[in-house]
């Protein structure tokens, strides 16, 4: 099952303040089949929350909120295409 991935959203009191336990919520909410989700505590990219993180894709999302949590499920877990408008900036290129 090396298809799984598991989905980390930042738990911690910045990402918090910024919404993060919403966020995490609504991908609680619409579960994938070999998606894991998963709380996880500061990924260190404080300020540019809420974050999440797609492992094993290494894919960074900055500034999530619950309403595109939808469209990260439909395109990028069940159709494997990153949400290019979503992406952080600091580790992805925006071309």
């Amino acid at each position: 099952m090396t298809n799984d991935k598991t989905i980390h959203v930042c738990q911690n009191r910045t990402c918090r303040k910024q919404g993060a336990k919403e966020v995490l919520a609504a991908f609680e909410a619409l579960p994938v089949s070999g998606v894991t989700v998963k709380g996880s505590g500061c990924l260190g990219q404080c300020g540019n929350g809420p974050m999440v993180l797609v492992l094993p894709d290494r894919v960074w999302y900055s500034r999530v909120h619950p309403r595109e949590v939808p469209l990260v499920v439909e395109q990028h877990l069940k159709h494997g295409y990153r949400v290019i408008q979503m992406l952080y900036y600091r580790f992805h290129s925006q071309a």
